[in-house]
């Protein structure tokens, strides 16, 4: 009540921001810090020349949704507050410390689906592509970044598909970039596999996109989630084209049927990831010369492994 009685006098707003960061570590007042995201936001969005305040306020949302995450609890924001932070956004876009706090921020509240269809409503996407291209060198900013693109990407109500189709270079790139960085490497290949889930990837980007996902998987084998998430956008891109199915089969590198048998071996406790490469696998057999590939490489004998492996699955 104190903060929304003098909504423009920065001092205020700001000793309301700290005193209300005195109570993170409450556990009996914490339930109430929930409710205030939005005066928090709009704090911010009203003084949003003042940089320290919009520190403090960032500081003090990424306080409470920690917090809420660690007793499960998920903080759907509001409209409002999604517009308020794409302001923020807006304004300090060019300040790369303080916008690599602000995409964890906007990371961590696109978990909540909710407030994931709210930020996409708002008009966040572009905005997002704009801050990557700027900081493709900034691992924190790309796995944020990227995570949101994830997070709105498979929205079911996804209105956006000629927005979220000019975010697959600029993902591409990223994962370009980080290659060797498997935290990166493995957010950038979730991005991928829920933009080729939306059908955003046109003819001449089925080849290259392959051949990357590839890369991505062969330069960082031990990371499981991102084998299944790479073999998952795989699938999605050799259902759509039989040249990405032989980009696989014919990578400079080797070959993706040689690189599967070794995933699997690599991953055998790992229901997921082999669930991953069957569908992978399934998708490439609808191709005959594929098919044929795959005989000679003895993927029969794999499938018995992994059917052995998993009888109950």
């Amino acid at each position: 009540e104190f903060m929304q009685a003098s909504w423009d006098i920065e001092e205020v707003q700001a000793k309301g921001i700290q005193h209300l960061a005195s109570f993170v570590k409450d556990k009996s007042a914490f339930p109430y810090l929930q409710t205030c995201t939005e005066v928090i936001t709009l704090a911010m969005k009203t003084h949003i020349d003042s940089l320290d305040l919009q520190v403090e306020g960032c500081i003090l949302l990424l306080e409470i949704l920690s917090r809420a995450l660690e007793q499960g609890v998920m903080v759907a924001l509001d409209e409002s507050v999604a517009s308020c932070l794409l302001h923020t956004v807006r304004k300090h876009s060019e300040n790369e410390v303080f916008i690599s706090m602000l995409c964890t921020l906007l990371m961590m509240v696109s978990a909540s689906e909710v407030a994931a269809e709210n930020l996409r409503k708002v008009g966040i996407i572009p905005d997002l592509l704009s801050i990557l291209r700027r900081f493709l060198h900034n691992d924190k900013i790309c796995l944020s970044c990227c995570a949101v693109v994830w997070s709105l990407a498979v929205s079911e109500d996804n209105a956006d598909q000629a927005v979220l189709a000019s975010a697959l270079p600029v993902t591409s790139a990223v994962l370009q970039e980080h290659l060797q960085n498997g935290v990166v490497a493995e957010s950038a290949c979730s991005a991928l596999w829920a933009l080729a889930l939306q059908g955003c990837l046109t003819a001449s980007d089925y080849e290259p996109t392959a051949a990357l996902l590839l890369d991505a998987v062969r330069v960082n084998p031990e990371r499981a989630v991102l084998v299944k998430n790479g073999c998952l956008a795989l699938a999605s891109l050799v259902r759509l084209s039989e040249t990405a199915a032989l980009a696989m089969l014919l990578h400079p590198k080797g070959s993706g049927v040689e690189l599967i048998k070794e995933q699997y071996h690599l991953h055998l406790e790992e229901p997921g990831v082999a669930e991953a490469l069957c569908l992978l696998m399934n998708e490439m057999v609808q191709y005959d010369e594929v098919m044929l590939d795959m005989r000679s490489q003895k993927v029969e004998k794999l499938l018995c492994e992994i059917k052995l492996q998993f009888p109950f699955s």
